[in-house]
């Protein structure tokens, strides 16, 4: 078993080596946050959000869940929101689901697991949304891989349809929501092109 020292002696190497590398860093990080994009991500271990897009630490605000589930009633993500929206005045915010999900895949599974079967119902109810087209793929971890990317799409429709994201276009604030999706066979992010800038009238 790894000792749990390990790991604070990593974190002082890391510190050391990257005040040699830069330092000015942490001066420069203390004294100021502007970040102009936030993540809402799976909290799943082989996601890491900063690494994967590239960006340094004060770049990029950051709220991760189970299966990257963004619905009305849960306030942690709503402040989360709220804050970067009306506080960073971020310009752009990111919903960023993965493939091989183990909450999706979960949801799909038709087993109990305990308290978090509460949380996969919002995707439970996704997939019962999109029954159709899931009936018709066959193979379990395509068909994961197909509600990771209907989760990702609908929960950026919950966020565009926020009272936070009506106030700030209202407003006249120049922020978008974006859905995008990770492979963990190659490290690739995809575009699933369902963007939103503005409220949708139709709603």
């Amino acid at each position: 078993m790894i000792d749990i020292k390990k790991l604070l002696q990593n974190n002082m190497q890391w510190a050391i080596d990257t005040t040699v590398k830069n330092p000015s860093f942490f001066t420069t990080l203390v004294n100021q946050q502007e970040p102009k994009y936030l993540w809402i991500g799976c909290a799943d271990s082989r996601v890491p959000a900063n690494e994967i897009v590239g960006l340094s630490s004060g770049e990029l605000f950051v709220h991760r869940n189970i299966a990257n589930v963004i619905v009305h009633t849960d306030l942690n993500a709503l402040s989360v929101i709220q804050y970067a929206v009306d506080v960073l005045k971020v310009e752009h915010i990111i919903v960023c689901g993965h493939y091989d999900c183990g909450g999706i895949t979960a949801a799909l599974s038709g087993k109990e697991y305990g308290l978090i079967d509460q949380w996969l119902r919002h995707i439970k109810d996704i997939a019962k949304k999109h029954k159709d087209e899931l009936d018709i793929i066959d193979d379990m971890k395509d068909k994961s891989n197909k509600l990771s990317e209907y989760n990702v799409i609908e929960q950026v429709k919950n966020i565009a349809e926020s009272n936070i994201l009506h106030n700030a276009w209202r407003n006249n604030q120049d922020i978008k929501v974006h859905g995008w999706i990770y492979s963990l066979k190659d490290g690739v992010i995809h575009d699933l092109g369902v963007t939103q800038d503005k409220i949708n009238e139709d709603l």
